[in-house]
């Protein structure tokens, strides 16, 4: 996947997971999703590595944009999470800098199928997962 538009979610409420965890939206599009996260001690597991829920999150969340993606004229998409697939490849430490890109593998109007890799700033692949959503009310 190219490089996104660097884009926001103007719908996001402040003060929530998002910025609970740190990670930012980078890039959206029809499709596609980019979510970044600079790795800090708070994302650790008691090993000293990259806690597993927080890579999850990454896939979930870059997943989920994807299937989700509305154009500037059309009202906001939303889902939540059927079933999640998730694959823990290596392990990332503390200014590691990590980038969720995902696409939309396929779906209907009410579901749709994602799939993700994170990779950190070297190229390394640190897990991959994929997953089933459903869309929230009507389109």
């Amino acid at each position: 996947m190219g490089s996104l538009p660097v884009m926001t979610d103007p719908h996001r409420p402040k003060g929530g997971f998002a910025d609970l965890v740190g990670y930012q939206l980078a890039g959206w599009r029809q499709d596609q999703a980019e979510i970044l996260l600079e790795i800090t001690p708070q994302h650790l597991n008691r090993s000293g590595v990259l806690h597993g829920g927080v890579l999850s999150t990454l896939i979930d969340t870059a997943c989920g944009y994807a299937g989700c993606y509305a154009g500037e004229s059309e009202a906001p998409r939303r889902a939540f999470t059927l079933s999640l697939d998730c694959q823990f490849v290596a392990a990332a430490m503390t200014g590691a800098k990590l980038t969720a890109r995902a696409s939309k593998a396929g779906g209907g109007g009410r579901i749709f199928f994602a799939k993700a890799e994170v990779h950190d700033q070297d190229g390394r692949l640190i897990g991959q997962g994929s997953g089933v959503f459903r869309y929230r009310g009507e389109r």
